[in-house]
């Protein structure tokens, strides 16, 4: 299959929908990154999708709409969506409703709820109305590696196996959406993004967070959301988080990258704009100041991506506080590493 990478324009878009209603795969710009689409309603292309990544069956997928009216005959709107939807939508949040029989078993991986966003993107949303179906899209990767920011991203992983790239450029956001459950007890978060914790809080009052948004999914855990694997956004090589005091940080990872070259690896560090310099001759990867968590957001797969570019196979990671924006970032680092994490001071 030849893979197209056009520009997005009216030409393209209209070949967009026109793909995606006769049952194929195109790959399209959202805020936060990179999608995988087909239609949600047609079982075998959704199978597409999971062949097309390597994904596993059992990962759900978010459904994209453009307008409210979409909802219709798809979910039951549980009491605390519309709040949300009108705060956030269109935007990176996704919603957990409960699912008619319209939505394929595949969608949802056989869960009784599907995820549901709506993107503020103006190539998707145009995209999405064109083509005036919804659309289930995980981020246009190979299975486990990190997600795609470009569309040069997309084409690495997915060239001759889907016919289409639209090209919007490069994404905002840079982290997939923030994913709530909302369809009984506490409002909860399964996957922290760009909408925060306290932002959802000034909506619905009290937001839980998952216990699984830092820690690996347990025996017999089923995954409610996208992005809730143990190994996921990875690199090919070992990355490792390390913790502690700052000036312990910067001391560790100096000398962890030394061990690893010792032993024959190519390291490097992933760490804060600030800490470059100090760190000049362990190829020093900048994700961004360590008082902006947005921008580090904003460049972690990116980065991880060029990691794999560089043929890094050991890289040591610094960490942010898990608050805020931090949470989503810390929820990627700490997969993208298998939660591989050691204390700085324990390095000697």
């Amino acid at each position: 299959m030849q893979t197209q990478v056009l520009p997005a324009n009216e030409e393209s878009l209209a070949l967009a929908a026109r793909l995606l209603r006769e049952g194929q795969l195109v790959a399209f710009p959202t805020e936060t990154v990179y999608g995988l689409g087909a239609n949600a309603l047609d079982a075998e292309a959704v199978k597409a999708i999971f062949a097309a990544k390597g994904r596993p069956a059992d990962n759900p997928l978010i459904a994209h709409i453009w307008d409210r009216a979409q909802l219709e005959g798809l979910v039951e709107i549980p009491d605390a969506a519309p709040a949300l939807m009108d705060a956030f939508w269109p935007g990176p949040l996704t919603i957990l409703m409960p699912r008619t029989s319209r939505v394929p078993d595949v969608v949802t991986a056989g869960l009784d709820t599907v995820a549901i966003r709506m993107p503020s993107h103006p190539v998707a949303r145009a995209m999405l109305r064109a083509c005036g179906l919804p659309i289930a899209a995980p981020s246009a990767n190979r299975s486990g590696k990190p997600s795609p920011t470009t569309a040069e991203h997309v084409r690495v992983d997915m060239d001759g196996r889907i016919p289409l790239i639209l090209d919007g450029g490069p994404c905002d956001v840079g982290l997939e959406s923030t994913v709530i459950d909302v369809t009984h007890g506490t409002p909860t978060i399964l996957r922290p993004g760009g909408v925060t914790q306290a932002m959802l809080e000034q909506v619905l009052g009290r937001v839980e967070v998952a216990g699984s948004v830092l820690r690996p999914l347990q025996a017999g855990e089923k995954a409610l959301s996208p992005g809730m694997r143990y190994r996921h956004y990875s690199p090919d090589g070992q990355v490792t988080l390390v913790e502690g005091d700052e000036a312990d940080v910067v001391r560790a990872l100096g000398l962890l990258c030394a061990q690893a070259e010792a032993n024959g690896h190519r390291a490097c560090v992933m760490c804060f704009s600030e800490h470059t310099a100090a760190l000049a001759k362990w190829r020093p990867h900048d994700i961004g100041s360590r008082s902006e968590p947005e921008e580090v957001a904003h460049r972690l797969f990116d980065t991880l991506r060029r990691l794999d570019t560089e043929g890094m196979d050991v890289i040591f990671s610094e960490v942010v506080a898990p608050e805020g924006i931090g949470l989503a970032v810390m929820n990627r680092l700490g997969r993208a590493a298998s939660f591989h994490t050691i204390q700085a001071r324990d390095v000697v």
